[in-house]
């Protein structure tokens, strides 16, 4: 093994551990280790040239990537977003450029992935000062709105106006729903989110990239 790359070594230590039982040979921190060695996404971004021609406008990570400094590790990268009915005109400039939002207004959508941390360890606890309207409020700043889409009397559960297509990229995922019945998700496990109160929890100790299309659509009822 001589000619492995440290980064190799660690990823077939991986694959062996996963095959003997779930990384019973590995401890978790070298898992959660592992995970966030993986690459930065990046978003190709196309158009046209002054021919008419179809061009990448840029290949790189989005100019638009969200931190949130009161849960270390919850990370937003904002795609994309339209609204009402796109042009396609091909020199349509980055809307990511101009900033983000929480979620599309009807008829629009917003493309985006959101970096979860790992399960927390027993006995953890926030950056100092942290709390959870504090929390809430940062959200909000950074992602517009946002946090005003999550109760308060239930952390976690949040509704939006969407159709929200999600998938896992990698890592794993648990979707908990009103009704307190929860699924498991895997890497490459889909989810249609229609305009339901749910939350998220990450049950590994290694991050979760998850993908999310959201679609605005209007409540029942409402004018």
């Amino acid at each position: 093994m001589s000619d492995l790359s440290d980064l190799d070594r660690r990823h077939l230590l991986y694959v062996l551990s996963a095959m003997a039982g779930g990384g019973a040979l590995l401890p978790q921190s070298v898992l959660a280790q592992d995970a966030s060695t993986l690459p930065t996404p990046k978003r190709a971004l196309t158009g046209r040239d002054a021919n008419g021609k179809s061009v990448f406008k840029s290949f790189d990570v989005t100019p638009k990537v969200v931190t949130i400094d009161a849960n270390p590790g919850l990370t937003f990268y904002e795609l994309y977003i339209t609204e009402e009915v796109p042009q396609l005109t091909g020199i349509e400039p980055d809307p990511m450029l101009q900033g983000t939002r929480a979620f599309p207004g009807p008829g629009g959508t917003m493309f985006r992935l959101i970096s979860y941390p790992p399960r927390r360890p027993e006995g953890w606890t926030p950056p100092p000062g942290t709390t959870f309207e504090s929390g809430l409020r940062e959200l909000s700043e950074k992602v517009p709105r946002m946090g005003d889409y999550f109760d308060r009397d239930a952390p976690g559960m949040h509704t939006s106006d969407t159709v929200d297509y999600g998938v896992v990229v990698r890592g794993e995922m648990t979707l908990e729903l009103d009704d307190g019945q929860k699924v498991h998700l895997r890497q490459g496990d889909c989810v249609v989110q229609n305009g339901t109160r749910h939350r998220w929890r990450n049950p590994l100790p290694e991050p979760c990239l998850m993908a999310f299309i959201s679609v605005g659509g209007k409540r029942a009822g409402k004018t």
